[in-house]
């Protein structure tokens, strides 16, 4: 994501989201708190299902800035594992998007294998390759959601 490149992206949840809002809750979650997003229709479709009665997708326009700090990760490598370890462990990081493949809870239990000393990182690897592709956008600042522009929601 380079400034000035406007991407669409997905918000699954129960209802319509005109405004994001970073909520701060008991875990941190892959890329540690933050508003999550998709640019994976399929994806976003499985997770609005997850929050039935109402499952919606809530379409942004994203707007990257230069002041903006982002880290993207392009896949699953040793730099994302080691950086979703330590956000899901509670470590906060500084960075207002983070943009990258997605630790479901089989992928997560296969991270904490690792970090529990009992598989490898190679072992992880093995394991994850398997898993289908995801993605996941993370807005984690309030000056990161000021870059996005809600266009509309559906129900799925």
């Amino acid at each position: 994501m380079k400034g000035g490149v406007i991407v669409e992206i997905i918000h699954a949840s129960g209802e319509e989201v005109k405004n994001p809002l970073i909520i701060v809750t008991e875990y941190t979650r892959d890329f540690s708190w933050g508003f999550y997003c998709t640019q994976n229709k399929k994806q976003a479709v499985r997770w609005a299902k997850k929050r039935k009665p109402s499952p919606t997708l809530n379409y942004y326009e994203f707007t990257p800035s230069d002041d903006l700090k982002i880290l993207k990760f392009d896949r699953m490598d040793d730099s994302w594992l080691d950086f979703i370890a330590e956000c899901r462990l509670g470590k906060i990081h500084d960075y207002d998007v983070v943009e990258g493949p997605m630790a479901d809870d089989q992928i997560w239990d296969y991270a904490k294998d690792y970090i529990n000393g009992k598989i490898s990182r190679e072992a992880f690897f093995v394991l994850a390759k398997f898993r289908y592709p995801t993605h996941q956008i993370c807005f984690n600042t309030v000056k990161a959601l000021r870059n996005l522009k809600f266009l509309r929601s559906e129900q799925v």
